[in-house]
């Protein structure tokens, strides 16, 4: 499925490889699945399903190739029972997505959903593209057993049919509708934490969102290379960068290199000057990149902008952020 997005690695802003596995700082991602819990030494969790351990090991690609992989791993009642009355009780789906290639994929990564989540984005689809949604299955909503095992089971096969037929398309793929779903609750409450200077409790979530975009779309995609400057932008506002800003800031290079998108390429002179600083603070030889700017500026571009990082990247995508 991923044939099409072939990843180039030669480097020439800085000497490494791009490698996302090994640049990533892991997050413990919660794995599960839907039946009831049982614990010999504790209550019965009526609030929480998971999906029975298979007995079969998915079937992994032997080609050097990479598949896809959607995955309900649970799914909770929220607000848990004898919590909160006055709030109508929904379901919250774990979803998990891993790009498995000759082995599991080691860091996947991990979002929450409501039923009215996907079902707004079946919506959209439906309505924008008929002939490409048209022999899909939804499930209906319902006006009782919503809490029920068996359906809370058959809406979590559901989902993951659904995104992973969203994936396998490219026009679906992407869609504003498919990135809203994939990314816009987690973006909002980091780019809050940002404007709160909470940048250590954002820098998960983005680094979370990266992870999942990362798998979904190409290295040098749009949304990709977005995210990944973002979460460079987060790691460096503070005066004292965070321990991974050298790595987010060396992968975010290697990523631009022989980039055409002219509108991302707003992103890179400001990404360069936000590097040149983090490499002084470091002690690292800026050399190469200043080399970069200077190459730049002798082909007649600007390159004495004062626009911040996370300044160009508001005026491509604005949020709550401060600028």
């Amino acid at each position: 499925m991923r044939a099409a997005m072939a990843r180039r690695t030669q480097v020439h802003s800085v000497d490494i490889a791009d490698n996302t596995e090994e640049l990533e700082s892991p997050i413990t991602i919660e794995s599960g699945s839907l039946a009831i819990n049982d614990d010999s030494t504790k209550a019965p969790q009526k609030d929480l399903w998971e999906r029975p351990a298979s007995l079969e090991a998915p079937i992994l690609p032997d080609d050097g190739s990479t598949i896809l992989r959607f995955e309900i791993q649970l799914a909770r009642i929220m607000p848990p029972d004898g919590e909160d009355l006055k709030v109508k009780r929904y379901v919250i789906y774990e979803l998990s997505v891993r790009q498995d290639s000759s082995i599991i994929d080691p860091q996947p990564a991990s979002i929450q959903r409501r039923y009215t989540d996907f079902r707004n984005l079946y919506n959209i689809l439906k309505k924008e593209f008929p002939n490409k949604m048209s022999t899909l299955y939804f499930p209906n909503k319902v006006l009782v057993g919503n809490f029920s095992a068996d359906l809370i089971a058959e809406r979590s096969a559901a989902f993951e049919t659904f995104l992973t037929h969203v994936t396998s398309c490219s026009t679906l793929r992407d869609t504003p509708a498919f990135l809203h779903f994939l990314q816009d609750n987690e973006l909002s409450k980091a780019c809050q934490l940002l404007d709160e200077r909470r940048n250590e409790m954002a820098i998960p979530l983005l680094e979370n969102c990266f992870r999942l975009l990362n798998k979904i779309f190409m290295d040098r995609s749009r949304p990709v290379l977005l995210i990944l400057c973002r979460l460079v932008a987060a790691c460096t506002m503070s005066p004292v960068p965070h321990h991974s800003a050298e790595r987010w800031a060396t992968l975010a290079l290697s990523r631009y290199d022989t980039l055409c998108d002219i509108d991302l390429l707003q992103l890179y002179i400001p990404l360069l000057h936000t590097c040149t600083h983090l490499w002084w603070q470091r002690g690292l030889d800026q050399k190469p990149i200043t080399d970069r700017l200077e190459e730049m500026s002798k082909k007649g571009i600007n390159t004495k902008s004062n626009v911040t990082l996370i300044q160009a990247i508001h005026n491509l995508d604005p949020r709550t952020e401060t600028i």
